[in-house]
């Protein structure tokens, strides 16, 4: 069934235009679900939804997952009975009728203004690393994009005039971002590093790059932001993600409408955004100690 699986890994990425992790993760899901099908003698094309159902509870109760990765495989799922349909290879979608697990929202962890202000304020020096974390983070934090939409940066994708970020997100969609001032500052010294350490060398096209010139890789800057982080004092581990929950959290906090900041991370739906509509405790804390009757 190998060529089945490859042929709609093309299908996610070519027609349905999905991001390259999404590819990979419902391939992946799908593999598992052709070899659980092998392993019982049944031709996908012509399961039934009873025997899909088997196979969900079956990863729910034998694989331990919870109900994050099962609601992914289940949208996998759809997604390969969807192709199967439309390449006329099955007669009809035994996912028609799935209800996918409710999913419980999470109020995102962020870092508080306290934490931020650590790692904004913390000398550089002139290490290129650590030249290379400062911009990251004031850019991560002042965009509130994606780690690999910010690895995806070029020269080109920056307008330092008028402060704004040509980004391609999931699935290559294009929008515009806007930045501050003082991200584009810390830009600018890494740009002054690089130039340093790079001199006239060939190198690669994004803007951050690696010791040896080429494109920089996420763990890469994991590991880059995780130590600035440690030496700034931050008791949480940072990690790229973090600041694109804080700067969504101390947007909303500060009274942006979630319209703005959905059009800002690049969501689709709304539903996505309104996730980070929550009141920090700290807040709830000092509002009941200012007007609570009873001081």
């Amino acid at each position: 069934m190998r060529p089945l699986a490859v042929d709609f890994s093309r299908y996610l990425g070519m027609e349905r235009g999905l991001a390259k992790n999404t590819c990979l993760a419902y391939s992946g899901d799908t593999e598992a679900f052709l070899i659980y099908c092998e392993g019982r003698k049944t031709d996908p094309a012509r399961a039934e939804a009873p025997f899909l159902e088997a196979y969900l509870w079956s990863l729910k109760k034998e694989k331990k997952l919870g109900p994050a990765s099962i609601y992914r495989k289940t949208e996998a799922l759809r997604a390969f009975y969807r192709y199967l349909r439309l390449e006329g290879k099955a007669a009809k979608d035994p996912t028609a009728n799935f209800r996918a697990p409710k999913l419980p929202r999470k109020v995102p962890r962020f870092l508080d203004r306290r934490d931020m202000e650590k790692l904004l304020s913390y000398p550089a020096g002139e290490a290129f690393a650590k030249v290379r974390a400062a911009a990251a983070i004031e850019l991560l934090y002042a965009s509130g994009i994606r780690v690999s939409e910010l690895l995806g940066l070029r020269l080109e994708s920056v307008n330092f005039q008028q402060g704004w970020l040509r980004v391609f997100g999931k699935g290559s969609k294009e929008r515009m971002v806007p930045v501050n001032a003082a991200a584009l500052s810390r830009l600018k010294d890494y740009l002054s590093s690089r130039q340093r350490k790079f001199g006239g060398q060939d190198v690669a096209d994004e803007l951050f790059l690696n010791r040896a010139g080429g494109r920089l890789s996420r763990v890469s800057m994991w590991k880059d932001i995780v130590t600035f982080g440690r030496e700034a004092g931050v008791e949480i581990k940072p990690h790229p993600h973090l600041f694109r929950h804080t700067f969504a959290s101390h947007l909303v906090q500060g009274g942006a409408d979630l319209r703005s900041v959905q059009e800002m991370l690049g969501h689709v739906s709304l539903n996505t955004t309104q996730i980070y509509a929550h009141i920090d405790k700290g807040d709830i804390k000092r509002a009941h100690e200012k007007y609570h009757p009873d001081k």
